[in-house]
């Protein structure tokens, strides 16, 4: 499986649709106003991502792949800060973005205190573009198309997929003998006719035939209406159901969730679509490509926002399936296998966490805290510094264990499931790979210093400050043995 995620790079997708900046705003709520009965929010944090096509374009490329990226924005900031956005993530070619006067860039902005969305503002211009305007986008799919291995079209319904440009990009694909993926938005599917693939979700589903699609009977008449109507192949996104493969005239494949804690389910079929799209282009078996999508879907879906998925955390995820689960001995692993046995933790739905550190000599100290960090999550990851990153921080004469003995020693300490070692300076590139749900230090710490922890809070887990042992330290034990 792995193998297939390696030759991604050799492909080129064309993505056609409404382009967005999905921003957020977030902050800690302790009081109502005294003006009106609504909660007042103490900003701390501002962020924003691409959405809707570009947020397909942002998780093909962080797969690996080259994208040319057709859409209509404003000539406006929301628009530049997109597009900085995009070129960070790899090869996105953004000149089919248009910038339009007296058109505004979609932009929502969602309003999330202690982790609940309170409010959502769209600023957006969804009235049907010009000829003009059209003549312009039309052209640049064309190019596009050209361009790419296989199509996208997001049609989130803000005025960029009209009738005629759905049909022009559907005609031109077929023309080129390229397939055409939709994430469709329209209640009509009879639009889409002649694209290969649809992937509606059950309510998408249900506006478009009026049928129910809860159960897997329901979903089969549904999804025969809807076949009758776009004479495509339907991909169901069902939540916690997972998804449902319908080839036209064959018999349908299911596939369980692979999510875990769903934290936001904002983006997550513009992740279905773009893996999908990346695994046809790319020759696999459907049923491999569905798989991929699967883990690709349960990955975003626990994170905090809109947000794509890594190749590293696909191939994690992806190998997790074969990891054992009931892991927690407290064995030494090496950081792939640690992020492969992570996921598999996950999908039992069990907590995370990692404390990090030299650990030379162990001490009371060192046990009081590793006892808080355990009883913190449900499996607790020990990370320790190497031999050579000791030996940076704390001088020529350190380590006095190396890192073997300070591995097993670690290992056998209650509540420990695993113990890792990192080379770096710091664990942040340990935390980017494991995505923990709790991350421990000694109180010693603030939050505000302690690497990773606005990773970790952003996907919506916390940072754990444990109460230290006074008078306890390893260089202390150190400078007594020597006197």
């Amino acid at each position: 499986m792995t193998t297939y995620l390696d030759h991604l790079s050799d492909y080129r997708v064309a993505v056609i649709g409404d382009v967005m900046l999905d921003c957020y705003m977030s902050g800690t709520v302790s009081r109502i106003s005294p003006e009106a009965p609504v909660p007042v929010m103490r900003v701390t944090e501002e962020r924003a991502v691409p959405g809707g096509a570009a947020n397909v374009a942002a998780n093909l490329a962080s797969l690996g792949l080259g994208v040319n990226l057709v859409g209509l924005a404003g000539k406006d900031a929301a628009r530049d800060e997109l597009i900085a956005l995009l070129s960070r993530m790899g090869d996105i070619d953004c000149d089919g973005v248009a910038a339009l006067e007296g058109r505004r860039t979609t932009r929502k902005l969602r309003i999330i205190g202690a982790h609940q969305q309170i409010v959502r503002v769209d600023h957006e211009d969804a009235v049907p573009c010009s000829d003009e305007m059209e003549a312009g986008f039309l052209e640049a799919v064309g190019q596009a198309i050209a361009a790419a291995d296989i199509v996208i079209l997001s049609d989130y319904g803000k005025g960029v997929c009209s009738d005629r440009a759905i049909h022009t990009v559907i005609e031109q694909s077929i023309s080129a003998g390229k397939k055409v993926l939709i994430d469709p938005k329209r209640t009509d599917f009879t639009v889409y006719n002649g694209a290969f693939l649809l992937t509606p979700n059950r309510k998408e589903l249900t506006d478009a035939t009026g049928l129910p699609c809860e159960t897997d009977e329901e979903a089969a008449i549904a999804i025969r209406r809807a076949q009758e109507m776009c004479g495509a192949n339907i991909l169901l996104t069902r939540s916690e159901k997972g998804m449902s493969f319908y080839p036209l005239g064959g018999s349908p494949l299911h596939l369980a969730t692979v999510a875990q804690d769903v934290f936001d389910v904002s983006g997550a079929g513009d992740t279905v679509v773009a893996v999908l799209a990346a695994s046809i282009a790319a020759g696999m078996p459907f049923q491999v490509g569905m798989r991929m999508a699967n883990h690709a879907a349960g990955i975003v879906v626990s994170k905090l926002g809109t947000a794509s998925v890594t190749r590293e955390e696909l191939a994690a995820s992806l190998l997790s399936e074969s990891t054992t689960s009931d892991i927690n001995d407290g064995r030494l692993l090496d950081r792939d296998e640690l992020v492969a046995l992570r996921w598999a933790w996950a999908r039992e739905k069990l907590t995370v966490g990692i404390a990090n550190g030299c650990f030379d000599l162990i001490h009371p100290g060192h046990i009081k805290l590793i006892g808080q960090a355990a009883a913190s999550c449900d499996r607790l990851i020990m990370a320790l510094n190497t031999d050579a990153s000791v030996k940076r921080l704390k001088g020529p004469t350190r380590p006095i264990q190396d890192e073997s003995a300070r591995a097993a020693v670690m290992g056998a300490i209650k509540g420990v499931a695993a113990v890792t070692l990192f080379d770096e300076a710091t664990p942040l590139e340990l935390i980017e790979a494991l995505q923990p749900d709790v991350l421990i230090k000694g109180a010693d710490y603030t939050i505000d210093r302690v690497v990773g922890a606005d990773l970790v809070q952003k996907r919506g887990g916390r940072v754990v400050l444990a109460e230290l042992s006074e008078g306890q330290s390893t260089s202390r034990l150190v400078a007594a043995s020597s006197c």
